[in-house]
């Protein structure tokens, strides 16, 4: 049986560092800079997430502190400008928060990080209340996950569960993360479903399959 994959509860970062809707632009630019961090969930009531405040969100006060726009840039840019004169989260914050449930898989934590173009995603419960973060960086913690420990997944999982009968003659190699796949099978139809397989191993960076059909086979 195939080991459960990963979920974002399994790599996040459960102490979350917040504000409140009322928190001053000060505070928040303070915890920024105290914790490390690029952008700051905003919770009200018993920890409901309603929005994130960014450093995006504060530089727009230094981008527009000298700077005079002219009424049809003030138009386009109004959200800009609106945060640029604001100085409580409520007013700073992007609204919704763009946010994933602790089940939810990493590939698709990944792609909404990716099209939603944020670094990091506030982890909400069925209520909408925090339950932790995860970042990018948390979510390349699989990639970390030793070579041999992935070649035994491999060789279980994946040629032992296909191949049962030619297994002793195939061969797993793992080097960073990159995984090898040499010997003869009596089925070559399974190749390629062992090298799909192979590659959907957490923490696989790249799989070279090199099985082939049998003599005789």
């Amino acid at each position: 049986m195939t080991a459960r994959p990963s979920t974002v509860a399994d790599v996040m970062t459960k102490k979350v560092v917040a504000v409140r809707p009322d928190t001053p632009f000060k505070e928040i630019a303070a915890a920024m800079e105290r914790w490390k961090v690029t952008a700051l969930p905003v919770l009200e009531g018993e920890g409901r997430v309603v929005g994130v405040v960014s450093e995006a969100d504060l530089l727009l006060k230094e981008e527009f502190h000298d700077h005079r726009l002219g009424m049809v840039e003030q138009l386009r840019r109004r959200d800009a400008t609106a945060k640029a004169g604001s100085d409580r989260a409520a007013e700073l914050m992007t609204a919704p928060a763009v946010t994933v449930r602790p089940d939810a898989s990493l590939p698709r934590a990944a792609r909404l990080m990716a099209t939603r173009r944020v670094k990091r995603l506030p982890v909400v419960d069925a209520d909408g209340v925090i339950r932790g973060i995860v970042s990018r960086s948390d979510l390349l913690k699989v990639f970390l996950r030793p070579d041999e420990e992935l070649a035994e997944e491999i060789r279980r999982d994946v040629v032992g569960h296909l191949f049962p009968l030619s297994r002793d003659r195939i061969e797993v190699r793992v080097e960073a993360g990159v995984v090898t796949l040499t010997g003869d099978v009596r089925d070559s139809t399974l190749v390629p479903v062992a090298e799909r397989l192979a590659r959907a191993v957490e923490g696989v960076v790249d799989v070279r399959c090199g099985l082939t059909l049998a003599a005789g086979a």
